[in-house]
């Protein structure tokens, strides 16, 4: 129980028969303006409260909390769950069997490592889509995925057992996000703390940045690396500052023919555009009403895209209608609406909060849209998806384009090689428009291809070459999901079929789907149009799309083709998606198979024709799409709450293949040395009790000098280990045929992989080199400082002492939650990483491994600075950590090398240093966040 109490606001809440321990909000003044999620962190401080960590003067500042007043006062959140995926589970759970053994070097209790808050890992990114468009891909799929994921599989079920209060939900049930909101979410967590049944808001944190889609179910959550997640885990609290809340204002209804990924793909750019990083979004009006949960789960799902931390909806009767349609108990409904109505956390638009900024959408103006071809807010209207193709396609065709001229390529600056600056891009685009005017857009000579059976086609630069409906985004929302499978009825009774070089893959986020789609009889048109279930997991929207077709990816790969794929997902990022695919659309699930009709991203649906009928007659999409009254009574007549209950009802027990993974019996893992999965990593070696003082940074050199946009992809992909790679040489050392490398993503609980996979993407342009892609750099370990892998290069430098450092544009490490990204970072003897900007979750990350995050003077960059990169850095001003005080800027000296053009200057300047909480600063003092648990822990 809580030690302290002082604002009396224990009390009982009786429902049916069972009485609650409840923290009562209405005891803090000021609690009744707050937005919902702000009084979901103010319940938590009430519980928590224990006059040390978490005071009442830090409930007393929620309280008040001023709207308009920039984030200062830091509190301290506990979760309460944890909520992982198995890409970024596994490396948790390696952390915490080595954190096992290290406790023991350290003197202490090994069963002290043990989760304190529950914890759920669902397998759900590993399965590939390397079978598609067959009856047997689903099975198939499976039996891949077990023959390349046993040792991880195997080691999973040894963390079930080992640990306490650790759920695995097995391969092949469906992915995380969906699975959370179908059936783990429990909107009123209960738990026994002291012998006492307590009720409290459900709260978690996951390994994954789209935990947000929890918050469509009035949830707060959030995604947080893997190693926050490790300490949520072991009962610390995640360390943030109480922030701005962005009031969302819904009015109106969608229009016949838009769809929920229109709205959320509108939400982003707008989001995007008025700049929501580090800042919870609240939705509220009267319009909130008319959204279905599901709806307001896909927009939840988008944070990440929109940069938010999180994006709240309230908890109303829309709410108790999804719990109980997704087989929640009655007695479970019965609490969430007692408790909410209690703690005036039940919406009622009458009574508006307060918030720090504002806007608002009226959804009657939202229009078919698509996003790309390389990021989420990106977003296009599907009336000029045909029109900006073109334009965009300049930018990755252009080997052999006439009709690219200077100015074009003037409008698209060398400086910025992964994303441009919304600014940057509608200048290019301007100009890009001006000169098509007068150009044609015929870009080449279409590839002729002939297929092994005989059949003939031909392929050009914007062929859809893969077109898959995936991820949790779209996937858990049956209004997109029934359009698109009643639009391909409608294509399949007009003779329409998907054109052959197009990859079709439908990958269900929980068997729930299938059995709805079977139970409106829409699978057998699913997959005439090629669309077979290829997995119930992430696949294609995390890049394991597998394979091409042969042929087609031979004549990519052969001619230079900037062919595209269109997915219903939520990232699109550069090298995503398949290596040999440029340019990559998010779209509806319909829109999804609607482009695999056309075939092309060179394609209006307005005027272009997907087919002829069996009359003879064009078809256009209008003449296929289907009618919104159509699609709900779909819904009405196909979903109910006994596929729920059946597919969920022994979820954590999984198939035959699960049960007989032969598990080990002992509290402390056996590491295989011969494993090329799970190796004990190297975090805690050599470490004592006393923690070192800080030091400063002198003589580093720069590793990497990158753009704007780069993701947590570019830094540490997720997808194939190239066989002419650091990885790849080293699991041919081991023994590993080519053909079983799987992907970085399945091989995270290895370190000595992920180690050389970072900064490995194939998209990934340093600058420090001229017109090149992928994972190298200048290694100026050696005179003539020659292009080298960054792994080599790393490796040198660590051999001779040399400290590394990154410069970064804007928006540095936004996307997924990947705590490799940071892990890698560290690992090749980065100490410093100076951008524009961060993404919240990694620059966390980067602290928790013990990496600080540093930017440039406001206005500055290094382009603007001089910096190019061949410079000795010193950094200065950080050994203040070790007095107790957090300095708000450092000094950064950068001096010419013998590598340095001739006459250039000394570069000076101080650096914002971006380590934002005291807690922060307690984890870079230990050299990171699982140094800092486990100490506490041994004491």
């Amino acid at each position: 129980m809580s030690a302290v109490n002082s604002f009396g606001a224990r009390d009982t809440l009786r429902v049916g028969a069972t009485d609650y321990e409840v923290f009562r909000l209405d005891a803090v003044k000021g609690y009744e303006k707050l937005p919902f999620s702000l009084k979901v962190l103010l319940e938590n401080l009430l519980r928590t409260e224990d006059g040390a960590n978490i005071t009442a003067d830090h409930i007393r500042a929620l309280g008040a909390w001023v709207p308009t007043s920039d984030p200062d006062t830091e509190i301290q959140f506990t979760p309460a769950r944890v909520i992982m995926q198995d890409f970024t589970g596994v490396p948790c759970i390696v952390d915490l069997a080595t954190m096992r053994e290290a406790v023991a070097d350290l003197g202490g209790d090994p069963n002290k490592i043990n989760p304190l808050a529950p914890a759920e890992l669902v397998i759900d990114h590993s399965v590939i889509a390397d079978l598609f468009g067959s009856e047997n891909a689903l099975e198939r799929n499976v039996e891949i995925e077990y023959e390349r994921n046993g040792e991880r599989y195997q080691f999973l079920r040894w963390g079930q057992t080992a640990f306490d209060d650790f759920k695995v939900v097995p391969p092949g049930t469906g992915i995380v996000h969906q699975v959370n909101i179908e059936y783990l979410a429990r909107v009123t967590f209960t738990r026994e703390v002291g012998g006492v049944l307590r009720a409290y808001p459900d709260t978690c944190v996951g390994t994954d940045s789209h935990t947000t889609m929890v918050n469509g179910l009035g949830v707060l959550g959030w995604g947080v690396g893997g190693i926050e997640a490790e300490a949520a885990m072991l009962g610390q609290p995640v360390s943030m500052l109480i922030p701005k809340v962005v009031g969302f204002k819904l009015n109106g209804s969608i229009p016949a023919g838009v769809t929920a990924t229109d709205v959320v793909l509108t939400i982003t750019q707008m989001l995007r555009r008025h700049g929501v990083v580090g800042k919870f979004v609240e939705f509220y009006g009267e319009g909130v009403a008319q959204v279905p949960l599901a709806n307001r789960a896909t927009i939840g799902n988008m944070s990440p895209e929109f940069g938010s931390t999180a994006a709240m909806f309230p908890i109303d009767d829309v709410t108790l209608g999804y719990l109980r349609l997704t087989g929640r108990s009655e007695e479970q409904v019965a609490l969430v609406e007692a408790y909410s109505k209690l703690q005036g956390l039940w919406h009622d638009p009458a009574q508006e909060p307060v918030f720090s900024e504002y806007l608002e959408l009226d959804l009657g103006t939202v229009v078919p849209s698509i996003a790309g071809p390389k990021r989420p807010q990106d977003r296009v209207e599907l009336s000029n998806a045909k029109s900006q193709f073109e334009i965009d396609l300049q930018n990755y065709a252009t080997h052999d384009l006439s009709m690219v001229d200077a100015a074009v390529e003037a409008s698209f600056p060398a400086s910025d090689p992964i994303g441009f600056t919304a600014e940057d891009e509608q200048s290019a685009h301007q100009v890009s428009h001006q000169h098509v005017s007068h150009a044609p857009v015929s870009v080449s000579s279409p590839v002729p291809i002939t297929t092994a059976d005989g059949a003939s086609y031909t392929l050009d630069h914007g062929a859809v070459a893969v077109a898959a409906i995936t991820s949790c985004t779209n996937t858990s929302n049956p209004s997109v999901m029934l359009a698109a499978g009643l639009l391909a009825r409608n294509a399949v009774k007009k003779g329409l079929k998907s054109k052959p070089w197009v990859k079709t893959t439908l990958a269900p986020g929980s068997k729930v789907v299938t059995d709805y789609y079977a139970k409106a009889g829409l699978t057998d048109d699913l997959e005439a149009l090629g669309f077979y279930t290829v997995g119930y997991g992430c696949t294609v929207c995390i890049g394991n799309t597998g394979p091409l077709i042969n042929e087609v990816s031979a004549a990519i790969n052969d001619n230079d083709l900037a062919v595209t794929a269109v997915l219903s997902g939520n990232r699109n990022f550069e090298g995503r998606i398949s290596p040999d695919v440029k340019m990559n659309y998010l779209a509806s699930p319909p829109l999804v198979i609607a482009y695999a009709l056309a075939g092309s991203m060179n394609f209006d649906f307005d005027t272009d024709a997907l087919g002829q009928d069996t009359e003879g007659n064009d078809v256009f999409l209008k003449d296929i799409w289907p009618d919104s009254a159509e699609v709900q009574s779909t819904i009405d007549s196909s979903i109910d709450t006994a596929m729920f209950t059946k597919e969920y009802g022994e979820v954590f027990e999984g198939d035959e293949r699960w049960r007989s993974l032969p598990t080990p019996d002992s509290e402390v893992f056996e590491w295989d040395p011969k494993s090329t999965y799970v190796r004990k990593p190297p975090y805690f070696d050599g470490m004592t009790l006393e923690t070192s003082p800080v030091a400063d940074i002198v003589g580093a050199r720069v590793l990497a000098k990158l753009g704007d946009s780069v993701t947590t992809d570019h830094i540490s992909p997720a997808g194939n280990i190239k066989a002419d790679s650091p990885a790849g040489a080293y699991l041919m050392e081991h023994g590993v045929d080519r053909s079983d490398f799987n992907s970085y993503g399945s091989r995270r609980g290895n370190h000595e992989i992920m180690i050389r996979g970072t900064f490995a993407n194939i998209r990934l342009r340093n600058q420090l080199l001229d017109g090149v892609e992928g994972g190298y750099t200048r290694d100026f370990t050696k005179p003539d400082a020659p292009q080298s892998f960054i792994y080599d290069a790393s490796q040198n430098y660590q051999a001779a002492g040399t400290p590394l450092v990154i410069f970064g544009g804007k928006e540095y490490g936004s996307g997924s939650s990947r705590d490799w990204a940071a892990k890698g970072t560290s690992l090749l003897g980065v100490k410093a990483v100076i951008t524009e900007s961060f993404e919240r979750i990694h620059r966390s990350n980067l602290i928790g491994m013990g990496v600080v995050p540093l930017q440039f003077p406001a206005g500055e960059s290094w382009v603007t600075l001089g910096l190019d990169g061949t410079e000795s850095v010193s950094i200065t001003g950080i050994e203040e950590l070790n007095e107790g005080r957090t300095p708000k800027t450092v000094h950064v000296v950068a001096t010419p090398t013998e590598h340095s053009a001739p006459g250039k200057a000394v570069v000076e300047f101080d650096a914002v240093v971006r380590i934002d909480t005291p807690g922060e600063a307690d984890y870079y003092r230990n050299g990171g966040i699982l140094q800092y648990v486990l100490r506490s822990l041994v004491v």
